[in-house]
């Protein structure tokens, strides 16, 4: 069973991007180099821009480094904003190795305390060089060992940020959205994925262990009209 933790994006990028160009292969690690943002204030400003400023103004903000995140803001309200990169999401997604993937997203403090945890983690094995296959087994050692933690009630995040750069296929960008981390929640349960209903649900092989639903809304995080609805 893959466990879908989180960043289903890139998979909604992909599927309702638009016209689809000819996709590049990213079949393994590029050097670590090809991750990383010019300067530290550049990724500060971009993770910012996942949430509207009245939420990012006082988050806490990660900042990539050679071996992982770390703090470059401290934060006073719970949220935690961050670049994520294309390790975050589906281990089948072709835009896993990507060096080109910048996710901005912005948590809420429930999921800072849940869901944080294994993006980050994710993340170090990716810089140490580890396989999917590797993450895929490790993954599955903390399922079984019941150390795997579960995304708190109400865990959510934004995604608001126009200068999102999430595939190579089509536009570089999807929908402003919201996504919510539930576990062990069947689409019915959520309405997802229904004539009508804005819950969208790509991946949906459910119940799992986490799913996340995705929320697509009007406006991005600057105020400006959403132009792909």
């Amino acid at each position: 069973m893959i466990v879908r933790t989180f960043a289903v994006l890139l998979t909604a990028a992909s599927v309702f991007a638009g016209p689809a160009v000819a996709a590049t292969s990213y079949p393994e690690r590029a050097p670590i180099a090809a991750y990383m943002m010019a300067n530290p204030a550049e990724e500060i400003a971009l993770a910012r821009s996942a949430a509207p400023p009245s939420i990012s103004a006082n988050a806490e903000i990660l900042v990539l480094g050679a071996t992982g995140y770390t703090t470059a803001v401290k934060g006073l309200n719970g949220f935690v904003c961050l670049v994520e990169r294309g390790w975050d999401a589906e281990f089948v997604t072709p835009n896993f190795w990507n060096p080109n993937v910048r996710g901005p997203d912005c948590l809420n403090p429930a999921a800072a305390r849940s869901v944080l945890q294994h993006l980050l983690e994710r993340t170090r094995w990716a810089l140490a060089g580890l396989s999917i296959d590797q993450m895929r087994a490790l993954t599955k050692a903390e399922v079984a060992a019941k150390t795997y933690v579960l995304p708190e009630p109400g865990a959510m995040a934004f995604m608001l940020s126009r200068q999102q750069n999430l595939t190579d296929q089509g536009k570089h960008h999807w929908r402003p959205h919201l996504m919510f981390f539930v576990a062990g929640a069947a689409d019915g349960d959520m309405g997802a994925n229904l004539p009508g209903s804005p819950v969208l649900h790509p991946y949906a092989i459910a119940p799992d262990l986490i799913s996340t639903f995705l929320v697509p809304v009007d406006t991005w995080s600057d105020g400006a009209a959403d132009g792909m609805k």
